[in-house]
């Protein structure tokens, strides 16, 4: 997994959210945050979600404060401890449980939560399906996640990020969901302009970029290139495949 080791440095999990959602960066997070609720939807009491990647929490505390039973998971001690403090900071340190783990390991049963999410992680993967599997393995129904497009302007840059970039096309997506078994139930594409572009300005310098990118994105050039993609993917049936099978 590319970048392992760097977001376990503890100079990188402590800047971490300074770096990327402040300024300019507000604004991916705003769209991020956006297109998680978007996928999950209204939360019933008692929805188990599992947050592989998780982080420093920025879904994982969101979601527990909109009812989920939540659980995030990740590889860096370092990314837990910060979400671990966002979560007490909000009082929500009894509603999140923060686990530390290998993604390609889960420690859950089969089906054991609702739906997983699975942000800020694919463009990680050397070898991305048998990671997608055992997230469809544990999810009774949906698997969320996003991915960085190997059509986008992120082409001219990825190589010189430190914790390395791996790039998806349409078609790749599509043969990894089927590999794992998963349908596509929607996807959506966003940030023409990069996420390094907003990083680099101050929030009320990369708003009017942001409202130019939302108009080029909803043309279809614009759409075609985008930098990023939700992708809002279901888990078969085991009934139904059963059934099919008898």
């Amino acid at each position: 997994m590319k970048g392992q080791d760097w977001y376990q440095a503890d100079e990188v999990a402590e800047a971490y959210e300074d770096v990327r959602f402040s300024g300019g960066g507000k604004l991916i997070d705003r769209r991020e945050k956006e297109a998680v609720l978007s996928a999950i939807g209204p939360i019933d009491d008692g929805q188990r979600v599992l947050e592989v990647a998780c982080g420093t929490g920025r879904f994982t505390t969101m979601l527990a404060s909109r009812g989920a039973d939540i659980v995030g998971i990740d590889i860096s001690r370092e990314m837990l401890e910060q979400g671990r403090a966002k979560a007490a900071d909000v009082d929500l340190d009894d509603s999140v449980e923060f686990v530390r783990g290998d993604a390609s390991r889960l420690p859950f049963p089969d089906g054991h939560f609702d739906s997983v999410v699975a942000m800020r992680f694919f463009h990680l993967m050397d070898d991305p399906v048998p990671f997608v599997r055992e997230l469809c393995r544990v999810s009774a129904d949906q698997v969320f996640f996003d991915t960085f497009n190997s059509r986008s302007l992120r082409t001219l840059y990825t190589w010189l990020l430190p914790m390395g970039s791996r790039l998806y096309s349409e078609r790749q997506v599509a043969a990894m969901l089927a590999e794992a078994g998963m349908t596509l139930a929607g996807e959506e594409h966003d940030f023409v302009l990069p996420y390094g572009f907003y990083r680099e300005l101050p929030g009320p310098v990369a708003k009017p970029f942001r409202a130019l990118d939302r108009l080029v994105g909803a043309t279809v050039p614009g759409d075609y290139v985008a930098s990023v993609s939700y992708w809002d993917a279901r888990v078969p049936d085991a009934e139904t495949e059963t059934d099919g099978s008898a």
